[in-house]
């Protein structure tokens, strides 16, 4: 079931407004240069690079740009002076997930960058990555923002020593306060005694060499709310999900990092009206005071009552057949190579 024209901003998008296309390739390109950004991964295939928020498909995305605008082409930047050329060169859009540079230990963040030099991009700049990223500041913004969120505290090993000394009561949810992906999410994430509490803030310290976030576990359905913000005039499409997980051997339903990697959940739209306009308000208020821009997405989550909260952000969400993408396909019949074209065009608009 595609769900269209539920709230006020569902439509249009700049996607439905493309030159004629035939067989998939627009009769009249636009004059336009695009560089694809990149850089190496010295790991295996696809594996964790601290400072990528979006691994790309650059070949596939190369064609596809290739059918609407004139000069696209892949760039993998391994050196400063790599980065000098590019913004020599200013192209009209660096199409990139790429967070930021390390060069002789000097971090040099991507998007602010080509500010620096006024050359558009897509997805948020530094200041709203580290909102995003921080989930202590992310629900802190969120409290500030009047959005519901789990209480919630920070802490390490050997922080709390009694069961009696935790501000919260059991049963808990417990994650790294950084990194995205559900990395140190497991079925030993909900903790119901303070022998397990002290467990997963350990392993998490060990294995994710970060503290914990700890929050009143939520126990309701789960959501997460495509966003594409339109640069010209400010106006978010919100495109709700929701997220269907079986019962783990613990008999809890908890989106883990497995359950991610191995694609095991369930995805569907959003039918229900109230809810669908709940809950895209929420993501609206929360992308706009994390400082988002072009695109992102908002999770959250219904505690037992029913009653949505704010769970955490992601303002580069991967742009292969994942959450966003299909956000897209389920809210507006959006193909994937649409969803690439709307995201330029973003991107191209923005400055």
């Amino acid at each position: 079931m595609i769900i269209k024209n539920i709230t006020e901003q569902t439509l249009p998008l700049a996607t439905n407004i493309l030159p004629l296309k035939k067989n998939n390739v627009f009769s009249i390109k636009i004059d336009k240069s695009i560089e694809i950004v990149v850089v190496p991964n010295f790991g295996t295939k696809n594996s964790h690079q601290p400072n990528v928020g979006i691994i790309l498909e650059e070949v596939k995305i190369l064609k596809i740009l290739s059918k609407r605008y004139k000069s696209v082409s892949i760039t993998t930047i391994t050196s400063k002076k790599d980065l000098e050329k590019l913004v020599i060169r200013k192209p009209d859009l660096v199409f990139s997930g790429v967070k930021y540079f390390l060069f002789k230990n000097k971090k040099i963040w991507l998007n602010d960058y080509l500010d620096l030099y006024e050359i558009p991009y897509i997805a948020s700049n530094v200041a709203a990555l580290n909102n995003e990223s921080d989930k202590n500041r992310a629900k802190k913004i969120m409290q500030i923002a009047k959005i519901k969120t789990a209480d919630f505290f920070i802490t390490n090993p050997g922080e709390y020593l009694t069961k009696s000394s935790i501000p919260l009561k059991f049963p808990l949810f417990i994650k790294p306060v950084k990194g995205g992906d559900s990395i140190g999410v497991d079925k030993n994430s909900i903790v119901l005694n303070f022998k397990s509490f002290k467990a997963k803030v350990l392993d998490i310290k060990i294995n994710q060499n970060s503290s914990s976030l700890v929050e009143t576990y939520l126990a309701g359905k789960e959501y997460s709310v495509g966003i594409f913000e339109d640069s010209i005039d400010g106006t978010i499409t919100a495109m709700p999900i929701e997220i269907i997980v079986k019962k783990n051997v613990n008999g809890h339903c908890i989106l883990d990092f497995d359950v991610k990697k191995n694609d095991e959940e369930k995805v569907i739209p959003v039918t229900d009206i109230k809810i669908f306009n709940k809950i895209s308000k929420i993501a609206k208020v929360s992308f706009k005071a994390l400082g988002g821009k072009s695109f992102g997405r908002i999770d959250i989550k219904m505690d037992h009552l029913g009653v949505p909260h704010f769970i955490e952000a992601n303002l580069m969400p991967g742009l292969r057949k994942g959450y966003f993408y299909r956000s897209c396909l389920l809210n507006l019949d959006m193909s994937y190579d649409d969803m690439i074209f709307n995201i330029a065009n973003t991107g191209l608009s923005s400055n």
